[in-house]
């Protein structure tokens, strides 16, 4: 009887360990397929990553294409600004020629105010860039407005004069602006010969400081002898006026000073004498 109960309680112990046995095992089982989908997991969620995180040569390509994209955008913006600051605010010019001499000098640079016209007339004694339309070679001219609308102008024993609209005589002009050379020796055709005009409406009669070493208003910038000849500056035709001179800097010499001439051409703002009174 005792041993029957001893066998009885041994199989119930293997049962009990069998069963505890597939209880682990179903354990481990269910840790392993856990295991198994989570790696899957881990592996998808790489792939995901990877997918979207570009290599370091795409990283560098993409890089590189932005900073072309940023170049050209901010070469866009600048070409803007100077076009805009060209056309409606200021222009730049480096003067070619001797016409002005004793105010500006060959070689001189210059900053034209574009401004200005566009919302006052321009006056007796400006300095002004133009397009005389004469000359294929040369776009622009140089020269000081000498007479305004409606004013008569004589020339007449090397001097000028001029008589405004609501006057009714000429008073000779004090051009104290020109130098020794030029002043008090302004002619058309001969030496002592009269000549007159009358400034159109929304034209100006323009002359050199150079007075009688260069073309001006007097012969019609080149030749009066053409059909589209005048003698007279359309106020659409005008650039602007000298705002700024820049002088020329010499490196050779490291100062400001003409190259040839020596003389000086430190930089100064526009102060044109306005010294007539009527």
């Amino acid at each position: 009887m005792g041993e029957k109960n001893k066998k009885n309680k041994t199989k119930k112990e293997e049962l009990k360990i069998q069963e505890e046995n597939k209880i682990i095992e179903d354990l481990e089982n269910q840790v392993q397929d856990k295991e198994e989908e989570l790696r899957k997991e881990i592996k998808l969620a790489e792939k995901i990553i990877w997918e979207k995180i570009p290599n370091e040569k795409e990283e560098e390509e993409l890089t590189f294409t932005w900073e072309v994209i940023d170049f050209f955008k901010d070469l866009v913006v600048i070409v803007l600004i100077v076009l805009f600051i060209r056309t409606f605010l200021a222009m730049p010019f480096q003067i070619n020629g001797q016409s002005m001499y004793g105010s500006y000098y060959d070689k001189e640079f210059i900053i034209v105010d574009r401004l200005s016209y566009r919302i006052w007339m321009p006056e007796r004694w400006d300095v002004v860039v133009f397009k005389p339309k004469v000359s294929s070679v040369k776009e622009f001219f140089l020269k000081r407005i000498i007479w305004v609308p409606w004013d008569s102008i004589r020339i007449e024993e090397w001097k000028v004069s001029v008589k405004i609209k609501w006057s009714n005589e000429f008073v000779e002009l004090d051009e104290m602006y020109l130098n020794d050379e030029n002043k008090g020796y302004t002619f058309v055709g001969g030496l002592r010969e009269r000549k007159e005009y009358k400034v159109p409406n929304n034209e100006f009669f323009v002359l050199w400081d150079n007075r009688n070493h260069s073309t001006d208003s007097r012969h019609c910038f080149s030749s009066c002898s053409y059909p589209w000849s005048s003698n007279f500056v359309d106020v659409q035709d005008l650039t602007g006026k000298v705002f700024l001179d820049l002088g020329y800097f010499s490196f050779s010499k490291f100062e400001f000073t003409h190259p040839k001439l020596g003389i000086d051409t430190t930089p100064k703002f526009l102060n044109s004498p306005k010294n007539y009174e009527y």
